[in-house]
């Protein structure tokens, strides 16, 4: 039996702990986990359990520490209002249904009812869910999003893995059994998810990581080899290890579509980069077991960004509830809206404000001329992606890709549209709408902001001004002052996103 030991704030093998570097170590460590998914080799403790208990009911819950479970953010609270949340009530209600088919399950109809696009899919064949048993470079997991949700597919596998956002309470874990059923139901899973999904990669509040690493020829990470947390921010020379990635014309694909052959991955972690990549063959999977032949650049590209995203939204909600609460204890207010703040109330949720302010426009982010790569703009992802924008008179979107040097053509996250930026709780909403505005208007020239140019500003204010409903009466004041006149384009609308 493999001995598990206590290291800092985990349980781990020996032999695990002893083979993570230190960067490794301090990543694996998700605050106050009791149990930790060792994902770098494979093994999850959470995946054990999870499949032993394998049936009726799939998903781990009201078992075990998860953080953020009291008080005020009350994490397994059922009051739910996400994607996934919508879709079970309408399945209860008799309004909508789940068809199975023999080779996909239930996954065509999930992404259907979810409306998340097949032209999404990526594919990864490190072993980094709790099915790893069943992934490997020949069988990748895919993994299909749409600005809501997340859908993971493991080949042959025992469960369809979901993260949905909640406005209020961030990413919720849902597991859908891929046995046929005449009731298929979404299971919530708190512990299976939330020991990976709390973590310094995450942020520190329940959300999403991408990792990039080295992988061997069976999908776990190479023996003394580094890892990635994957962003916007992070070289293309540093991304989409253990990942399939089509698309890319010419020049640099990263870490992608490789493997560390066997007996290369004795070198010392300091000398990772320099580890030999063998390049897995053009059919070194069967592409009929997937919805998709691709694993589209694209796709990846708003993964990076959007991954981060989420997490930086979340934790800002989550900071500005927790000094807002606290704040009421300590003056035996009721209401915590009410309570005069203090420079270290607001220090807590503004730094973290400030830092999705910087992420949402893009101001770190790493060049896609690395290495001369060339993207293929004209992907189905691409189009069905752009597609979606909110468009202004002038037929801009903040979902235009650029795809030469940065990835969109105006540097504001199109997430300034879900409903998880519209629920930023006062005041950190008002603070990041404020600090926007500095910023679009030229007030705010700080060295932070310096890769945004005049008319960056100019178009993503004119954009917003004209699709962005709620903002602050200081942005249309401006506006007015400034004779600026903006309209939404008559000629598009936004989709609507079921669930």
């Amino acid at each position: 039996m493999m001995k598990i030991e206590w290291h800092g704030r985990g349980w781990f093998s020996g032999s695990q702990w002893a083979r993570s570097s230190g960067s490794q170590r301090a990543l694996l460590q998700s605050p106050r986990a009791v149990l930790f998914a060792l994902a770098w080799s494979g093994l999850s403790l959470a995946a054990v359990w999870a499949v032993h208990h394998a049936g009726a009911q799939i998903a781990v819950r009201n078992q075990g520490y998860v953080p953020f479970s009291e008080a005020p953010i009350n994490y397994r609270s059922e009051d739910l209002h996400d994607p996934v949340a919508k879709l079970q009530q309408r399945l209860n209600d008799g309004k909508a249904t789940l068809a199975y088919e023999p080779q996909f399950g239930y996954l065509r109809s999930v992404l259907k009812q979810l409306n998340v696009p097949v032209e999404s899919q990526t594919l990864v064949f490190s072993k980094t869910s709790f099915q790893y048993k069943k992934i490997s470079p020949d069988h990748p997991r895919a993994l299909y999003f749409n600005d809501d949700v997340y859908v993971g597919k493991v080949h042959d596998g025992k469960a369809i893995e979901i993260v949905s956002f909640d406005p209020v309470q961030g990413a919720i874990f849902y597991l859908l059994d891929e046995h046929q059923s005449e009731h298929p139901v979404f299971q919530r899973a708190e512990l299976d998810c939330t020991q990976c999904h709390i973590a310094a990669g995450t942020r520190g509040v329940p959300g999403v990581l991408l990792r990039s690493i080295y992988p061997t020829e069976t999908g776990t990470l190479a023996s003394d080899s580094r890892s990635y947390i994957t962003d916007q921010e992070s070289p293309l020379s540093e991304r989409w290890g253990g990942w399939y990635v089509t698309g890319v014309k010419q020049g640099h694909a990263g870490l992608a579509n490789a493997v560390v052959p066997q007996g290369s991955g004795d070198q010392a972690a300091a000398s990772a980069p320099e580890l030999h990549l063998a390049a897995l063959g053009k059919n070194a999977f069967d592409e009929a077991s997937y919805l998709s032949n691709s694993s589209d650049v694209v796709a990846h590209l708003v993964l990076a960004h959007q991954t981060q995203m989420h997490n930086l939204i979340t934790l800002t909600n989550y900071r500005t509830r927790i000094a807002l609460y606290n704040a009421a204890k300590r003056e035996g207010a009721t209401d915590p809206s009410a309570v005069v703040l203090n420079d270290g109330d607001r220090e807590q949720f503004e730094r973290p404000a400030e830092q999705l302010l910087r992420y949402l426009l893009f101001t770190k982010e790493a060049s896609l001329a690395e290495g001369g790569a060339a993207i293929d703009p004209h992907s189905s992802f691409a189009k069905e992606f752009a597609a979606q924008g909110l468009r202004d008179a002038h037929g801009r979107s903040l979902r235009d890709f650029d795809l030469r040097t940065r990835t969109f053509r105006y540097p504001c996250s199109y997430l300034i549209y879900s409903e998880s930026f519209d629920e930023l709780p006062e005041p950190a909403k008002s603070y990041v709408y404020h600090r926007l505005f500095l910023v679009l208007t030229g007030q705010d020239q700080s060295e932070a902001f310096a890769s945004l140019t005049e008319q960056d500003r100019s178009n993503v204010f004119e954009i917003l001004l004209a699709t962005k409903p709620g903002l602050p009466e200081e942005w249309k004041t401006y506006a007015k002052a400034n004779h600026l006149r903006v309209r939404l384009a008559q000629s598009r609308a936004r989709p609507s996103r079921q669930g």
